[in-house]
């Protein structure tokens, strides 16, 4: 992965809830997200183990956020992963990204 604002920032990892559908897991779909990182919401939804934390942190987040950080299953991450902040990385942000960035008290970009 490129040096760029994600890969320095990390801020939506450890901000928000992460819920998809269970058809993205590893036991449904190669390559999908390990089941072991996830806990059941609902008959049909799972969650990113550690974002429904009082202090929410994505287990799949390595290093330290606002300096170098790291998704180690980022190429099977899931879908509300994939589909955050797409033009982040370019320095272009949205309302969402720039509320985890204040939540860790990082500037907007």
């Amino acid at each position: 992965m490129s040096d760029d604002h994600c890969t320095r920032c990390g801020a939506c990892c450890a901000a928000f809830r992460v819920d998809f559908h269970r058809s993205e897991l590893a036991s449904a779909t190669p390559g999908g997200v390990p089941d072991a990182m996830t806990v059941p919401v609902t008959g049909e939804l799972v969650r990113m183990r550690g974002t429904d934390e009082a202090l929410p942190r994505c287990v799949a987040l390595a290093g330290e956020i606002g300096t170098r950080v790291g998704c180690s299953i980022y190429a099977g991450r899931p879908s509300p992963c994939r589909d955050f902040a797409p033009y982040a990385a370019l320095g272009i942000c949205e309302d969402a990204c720039d509320r985890a960035r204040r939540r860790h008290g990082l500037p907007p970009l």
